[in-house]
């Protein structure tokens, strides 16, 4: 029985270790764009937008409609016509016109030859087009700069939870010493206490990062779109920092948002355009071609012995539409327009001030991140080498337990003090990244 729990126990085991996927980078940017809701919308917008000119060119092509129609005309209208005509002079004579029963097919055609919205609005709907394309680059450059932060911050919460687990192995290590110390009477009572109240406190915090780590992992499977109940890892090695030398200089006017604004203004021009489509004239052809059934029998499948004539009809027109007064609607219409086109290029202007203001502040971010970085390793190295000394000193009776206490303290701060520098330095290295317009490259 022992035997087969063991097994069972490790072919469970076996069984969890396979479903843990390990996530790069790379593999959650790519899941995202994949997988979330928000780069699915932006693509089905571009796809959208196909149909939206699609249905915007049929305006230009031929309009084909066929109409029937069946009528019973239990009393026929009666008009007044003078007796003379019929071979009762001075007499009002009531005389029905029609048939009881009228059948009409009609197929009719139009076809606009001239129309200045229609030929507007096949350029604004190509405008369109443009236009969801570029906001579905900048979706997926949202996506990758949210997605990347969430990366990082759920590394720096493992790497804390890494670096509690460690602080509280030694810790454990030191009480195990202390409590043989004081079995032996070479330890006080209170020197057990302290280092036993240390060892709580860093299970306590070992279990608050545990949570930590699992909110920060959730928030991440959310942000890329995958099932919580996925478990994942992330490699070693993933807040890697070098001093790398970025350009001083960025080129706004390639930044996908200002290419969206831009397009914006460009399609608020064709709005524009479209009311004063207004003032153009319009000319059309019709045509139409019928056949109608008359007679005092319903005219569907009988013949003119039984009462029923038959005809056909016909006709082709021009239609021309020529504008003279709306009561200046059509004005107002396009001075609202103007305000909306001076709004976005106010809005161009602040976006592109907003995008320097980020660029210079990211900048001058990295720099300081990186000597950070550095500074806050040679402290971690320094704690750790004060903590091994101390305890060193204490298990030789020359340092006391609150100095040893003290350096396991300073040790863990500056373990968190470098770990947090790091993820400074890497979002402040995405906003480098993405003021160059270069997220795309975090794919490669």
């Amino acid at each position: 029985m022992k035997n087969k729990l063991i097994i069972a126990l490790a072919f469970f085991t076996s069984v969890i270790q396979a479903q843990v996927k390990e996530l790069t980078l790379k593999d959650a940017l790519q899941y995202a764009l994949e997988n979330k809701t928000d780069a699915k919308k932006a693509k089905l917008d571009v796809e959208n937008s196909s149909h939206q000119i699609a249905e915007v060119r049929a305006m230009a092509l031929p309009q084909i409609n066929l109409n029937g129609g069946l009528t019973y005309n239990p009393i026929l209208q009666k008009s007044a016509l003078p007796g003379d005509l019929l071979g009762a002079p001075g007499q009002v004579i009531l005389v029905p016109f029609g048939q009881e029963w009228n059948s009409t097919a009609v197929a009719s055609l139009s076809q606009n030859l001239f129309n200045q919205s229609v030929f507007t609005g096949l350029k604004a709907a190509k405008t369109t087009r443009e236009f969801y394309q570029v906001n579905q680059q900048l979706t997926e450059e949202q996506l990758i700069e949210k997605v990347s932060s969430s990366y990082y911050q759920v590394y720096v919460y493992q790497q804390k939870l890494k670096n509690a687990e460690s602080n509280l192995e030694s810790t454990k290590k030191v009480k195990d010493i202390i409590t043989g110390q004081y079995q032996n009477g070479l330890a006080r009572k209170i020197d057990l206490d302290r280092i036993s109240v240390k060892v709580s406190n860093l299970e306590a915090i070992k279990l608050q990062l545990i949570n930590a780590v699992q909110l920060q992992e959730n928030t991440l499977k959310f942000f890329i779109g995958m099932p919580m109940d996925q478990q994942i890892k992330l490699p070693i090695n993933t807040m890697d920092v070098t001093a790398l030398a970025f350009e001083q200089t960025t080129e706004v006017s390639k930044r996908t948002e200002m290419a969206v604004l831009r397009k914006q203004e460009e399609l608020l021009g064709f709005k524009k355009k479209s009311f004063l489509a207004e003032y153009y004239p319009s000319l059309s052809l019709t045509a139409n071609y019928g056949y109608q059934g008359l007679g005092a029998k319903m005219p569907w499948f009988v013949k003119p012995a039984d009462g029923v004539y038959w005809t056909n009809f016909s006709s082709i027109g021009l239609n021309l539409n020529v504008p003279v007064f709306n009561g200046f609607s059509t004005r107002s219409r396009v001075r609202q327009a103007e305000v909306s086109l001076k709004k976005i290029q106010e809005d161009i202007k602040d976006t592109e001030l907003a995008l320097n203001y980020q660029f210079e502040n990211a900048k001058t971010q990295i720099n300081n991140s990186v000597i950070n970085v550095s500074t806050q390793e040679q402290n971690m190295k320094l704690a750790k080498e004060v903590l091994d000394n101390t305890k060193n000193n204490y298990l030789n009776g020359l340092a006391t337990l609150t100095e040893l206490l003290d350096a396991e303290n300073a040790l863990t701060e500056a373990q968190n003090n470098f770990t947090t520098a790091q993820l400074e330095y890497k979002l402040a290295e995405i906003q480098i990244i993405k003021s160059k317009g270069e997220l795309k490259n975090l794919l490669n």
